[in-house]
């Protein structure tokens, strides 16, 4: 104790440290800086030669994140000290330890021991969590980037299923022309078994079936069938596999990221970290349960489109994708599931790391060889499960949704149709803006054309009359006389207006004589 007090008065500052050491200092802060930010735009400039945009779009993530961990950085060093002068009440300041024994080593604001309160977190405290941020953010894009890396190496073999798709003996095996039963097929034989009609056996069959081939050549082939028939014409040469794997470059773009609500449960995890929650019993597990349950639905999703088939098919067995068949009718869903999984196990993993290197490896944070050993195990098996297993499923399955991705397009053809809808849009518009001021100007010039030529008409020269004849009156709907004359006439001017009417006088129309000539008629 005597020692830290020495090494602590003994501490300068910077108008007692030489310049050189000052510029030393600084120089290769920045320069690692630059070279950190080169690598970035070679990777991003090597993205864009393979026309790699959604990888493009996940390394602009990645710089969005580290300029907000920056941020985050700098606003807990400038208030650093404000921090440490809140002050909190003993007994508070002792619930939710992490540790059951604590050692305060770190030196309390004066304000705060004056009152005999202590900090609600001392300044060593902040640099530490700064540390704990900067490894959280650091393990999660390794995380996310080992998951990837291990889904694509898996799903590399799908490229040789893929051309044998166009091979004779593909198409003789699955000739339209054929007729026969579902259960017949070699998808109906894989999932259509005593368990598969009963629903409390369904799932935990789909929950073994994820271990032991998740991704089979049959449903790699049925699942392509039904994504092509679905929304291309039969027979269409699609290449089904470089499909997926741009949509899962898509979504790794999404997976990588670290959203609001990701940074919320960090905090509910920080928090649950206290030793009353005996945390090591039960939040390591967490992920890997969540991931068992994703797993499990897609291999139900896969089962349930083979018993949604019909009886007798022609050619191979046809399934229908759709929405319905997810979790509230939305596959991405998954995708944000598998978001939360991998961020949480990177946060087990980045919060062991960082205890190791601040407290050391035998620390009060884990005491226990059963701690150490079960957050390193559940760290190594959801690395793994998730990058060699459910992702590979998750990138097959989810294309069975209603509505196909943006991904089906390559990236050329997609900045072309772009261009186009760009194009057809200022067209349009330039055609609606023309034709509006056409139409306007029509309108105008027939308006003063008909004020010119037409008749002026006033409430005063109107006259009705009505008359009754004969055994059988006539209503006063069917005797309606009624005679206009111009408001010159009434005037006594005497000159008559053309009106718009080809030149009829409306003065001399009256309905009268038309009744009468009924009536002598009847």
């Amino acid at each position: 104790m005597a020692e830290e007090e020495a090494t602590t008065t003994l501490e300068t500052t910077l108008e007692s440290t030489p310049t050189w050491a000052v510029a030393t200092v600084c120089f290769i802060l920045i320069l690692v800086s630059i070279l950190l930010e080169h690598l970035l735009n070679l990777l991003g400039k090597y993205f864009n030669r393979k026309r790699r945009k959604s990888l493009i779009q996940a390394l602009d993530k990645i710089k969005s994140e580290l300029m907000l961990l920056g941020f985050v950085s700098l606003l807990l060093t400038v208030s650093q000290r404000p921090i440490a002068k809140i002050c909190i009440s003993k007994s508070v300041g002792e619930t939710f330890l992490p540790c059951t024994e604590t050692s305060s080593d770190a030196e309390e604001e004066a304000i705060c021991a004056e009152q005999g309160m202590v900090s609600i977190l001392s300044r060593q405290g902040v640099e530490e969590l700064q540390y704990l941020i900067f490894v959280l953010a650091f393990f999660h894009v390794l995380s996310c980037v080992l998951t990837f890396s291990l889904g694509m190496a898996k799903m590399k073999r799908w490229e040789s299923w893929e051309a044998e798709t166009r091979t004779l003996e593909y198409q003789f095996l699955n000739d339209p022309r054929r007729f026969q039963l579902s259960h017949q097929t070699s998808f109906g034989k894989r999932h259509l078994k005593f368990w598969s009609d009963h629903r409390f056996l369904q799932w935990p069959a789909s929950f073994f079936r994820q271990f032991f081939h998740s991704v089979n050549k049959v449903d790699y082939f049925t699942l392509r069938h039904g994504f092509i028939m679905a929304h291309f014409t039969e027979g269409t040469n699609f290449d089904f596999q470089k499909y997926i794997r741009r949509a899962l470059e898509k979504d790794f773009g999404v997976v990588v990221g670290i959203s609001w609500w990701i940074w919320i449960f960090s905090v509910f995890f920080l928090f649950f970290n206290a030793h009353v929650f005996h945390n090591y019993l039960w939040l390591p597990f967490f992920p890997l349960v969540m991931l068992l349950v994703v797993g499990t639905k897609l291999q139900g999703i896969i089962t349930k489109m083979c018993l949604e088939s019909p009886h007798v098919v022609r050619g191979p067995l046809l399934v229908k994708p759709n929405d319905n068949l997810f979790w509230f009718g939305k596959p991405k869903l998954l995708l944000h599931l598998i978001h939360f999984i991998l961020y949480q196990n990177s946060f087990q993993i980045a919060f062991f790391m960082w205890t190791w290197y601040k407290f050391g490896f035998r620390s009060c944070f884990h005491k226990q060889n059963e701690d150490i050993i079960i957050r390193l195990a559940m760290g190594l098996v959801v690395q793994i499960l998730c990058g060699y297993v459910t992702l590979p499923l998750y990138a097959l399955v989810t294309q069975m949704g209603t509505s196909m991705g943006k991904a089906v397009f390559t990236e050329s053809v997609a900045e072309g149709l772009k261009k186009w809808r760009a194009k057809a849009k200022k067209k349009l518009a330039m055609e609606n803006t023309n034709h509006l001021s056409y139409a306007t100007t029509s309108l105008d010039t027939s308006l003063e054309t008909s004020l010119d030529h037409s008749p002026s008409f006033t409430l005063a020269a109107a006259s009705f009359s009505l008359e009754r004849d004969g055994p059988n009156p006539i209503s006063d709907s069917e005797i309606v006389a009624l005679e206009i004359e111009d408001e010159e006439q009434v005037n006594g001017k005497g000159k008559q207006k053309v009106s718009s009417f080809n030149g009829f006088d409306l003065s001399n129309t009256s309905t009268k004589s038309k009744y009468k000539e009924r009536e002598s008629s009847s």
